[in-house]
């Protein structure tokens, strides 16, 4: 009850507020239009306020009714990544390992589909081969694979493909993967030698009694 009389309160401020905006720009200096908005504002920051917020975009009539344009959407996330604070949070997101490696594989795909693409286009292969045959383009990458600076490059990028997470990941799964096929390799082994040692055993035995028959018959010969 409660939180549809907020919910009503929100309603009613966000109607008027917008029905003064809708007016010549000056009236956003008005008093009312700013006590309103400050209203408004204020119960939006109380938990009761966030609750019934919740609760009304929870409705399945207002998630249909709630139809975002994909510039709008465009220009917030742009706005966000943009910002030091989102930096900041998609840094730290792509040090975690489970989240890289979550991230590649979803978009592993449309990756392999746009590469293979490039490759498959006549237009572009013929760009690569003419651009690689240029003579000026073979000294500028000689000249770069024998300089210091490239070489500093590649070792710190092979410094940070040993210090990503994705990188970490893999290796992570190749190495428990590598250590149990040799369990189950070690395993199987000894399962063969103990199969074997027992029939040399059987072996042994069955040789000791045909020869201890056979020294007996001597014995009764002789006699």
């Amino acid at each position: 009850m409660k939180n549809s009389l907020i919910l009503w309160m929100i309603a009613i401020l966000l109607i008027s507020g917008c029905a003064q905006q809708g007016g010549s720009s000056s009236q956003q200096g008005n008093p009312d239009y700013e006590a309103t908005k400050k209203m408004v504002v204020d119960i939006l920051k109380t938990e009761d306020g966030k609750k019934a917020v919740k609760e009304l975009l929870a409705k399945e009539d207002m998630k249909q009714q709630l139809v975002i344009d994909s510039d709008v959407v465009k220009q917030s996330v742009e706005q966000i990544m943009s910002e030091e604070k989102g930096k900041e949070f998609w840094k730290k997101l792509f040090e975690d390992p489970s989240f890289v490696q979550a991230y590649v594989k979803a978009t592993q795909e449309s990756d392999k589909k746009l590469i293979k693409g490039l490759m498959n286009d006549s237009t572009y292969q013929q760009q690569m081969i003419q651009l690689f045959q240029n003579e000026e383009m073979q000294k500028m990458l000689q000249s770069a694979l024998k300089s210091q600076q490239f070489r500093e490059h590649l070792e710190k990028t092979i410094q940070e493909t040993l210090n990503s997470p994705l990188f970490k990941a893999r290796m992570t799964e190749i190495l428990l993967k590598a250590a149990e096929e040799q369990q189950q390799q070690q395993g199987g082994g000894q399962g063969q030698d103990q199969q074997q040692g027992g029939g040399g055993g059987q072996g042994g035995g069955q040789g000791g009694g045909q020869g201890g028959g056979g020294g007996g018959g001597q014995s009764s010969g002789g006699g």
